[in-house]
């Protein structure tokens, strides 16, 4: 289990670390949101096809498995669009609104049950979304994005529990990276940028951590019980404040403090009660 636990520990590091790098190339190298996403699942695709088995036809036939690529091709763009203005830590705050949606979404597609304090634990979340992205308040419009991206984000999970039993978690890994990756082709030419050191190091950079975190956590998952790793998801939060600090000086306001906070507890308590 510690061993586990040092592996979720690492990954929920390396995702946030990739969108930091997405953050460098969009914010201030000027690359195109839809460039980073389309490069991170291109490089993904690479990255995965050596530890691929043979027979993927019948798995790229189930319209599941394209419609899941499509909700992820938007995810991470509205994610890589959220990350041009606003800073990482408000960012992946309203990003966990993807957990709450798809609790309602399985609730009703998947008929997973609902339990009273489950629900109530949902709503205290959601209103911690609420309080980092404050609705009429003149918040940062990057954080609207962030708040789609979670949306389709958790229209993803809905989707990953669907099809879960169809292939091996390294196939579903790779069907939805080439697959996004063929769908953004066209975006991610059309606005390919100069290739200078600086842009091809962070963009390699965006789609390592990115790939490595999420591979290390399929693999945390092979080593212990999904129930007993689940909160450990909500280390992204802690470690996207860290870097947001370290890298582009930034700290949550006091608003987002206190979203973090309910987002956080509610979330942990959440987990605990599967």
């Amino acid at each position: 289990m510690q061993r586990a636990i040092l592996i979720m520990f690492v990954a929920m590091s390396l995702i946030p670390a990739g969108d930091s790098a997405g953050k460098l190339l969009s914010g201030g190298q000027g690359v195109a949101p839809v460039f980073v996403a389309w490069s991170r699942f291109a490089l993904g695709t690479l990255l995965v096809l050596p530890f691929l088995k043979t027979g993927m036809g019948p798995l790229f036939r189930d319209w599941r498995i394209w419609a899941r690529a499509i909700i992820l091709a938007g995810g991470i763009t509205s994610i890589q669009t959220a990350l041009q203005t606003a800073d990482v830590a408000t960012v992946f705050a309203a990003f966990f609104v993807g957990p709450i949606f798809s609790y309602v979404l399985a609730a009703i597609f998947l008929r997973e049950p609902i339990t009273g304090l489950r629900t109530l634990m949902i709503l205290l979340g959601f209103a911690g979304v609420l309080v980092v992205v404050r609705p009429g308040m003149g918040g940062d419009p990057g954080v609207i994005w962030a708040l789609i991206a979670g949306l389709f984000y958790g229209a993803f999970l809905t989707m990953s529990r669907w099809v879960s039993g169809v292939a091996t978690p390294m196939a579903l890994t790779f069907s939805q990276l080439s697959i996004a990756a063929v769908i953004l082709l066209p975006w991610g030419l059309m606005h390919f940028p100069p290739v200078t050191r600086d842009i091809a190091a962070l963009t390699v950079a965006s789609a390592l951590f990115s790939a490595m975190g999420n591979l290390l956590l399929l693999y945390a998952y092979r080593l212990a019980p999904a129930t007993r790793l689940a909160p450990l998801i909500y280390l992204q939060l802690l470690a996207a404040v860290l870097l947001g600090w370290w890298i582009f000086g930034d700290l949550p306001d006091v608003y987002t403090w206190a979203g973090l906070g309910l987002i956080l507890g509610a979330g942990l308590i959440s987990t605990r009660l599967r």
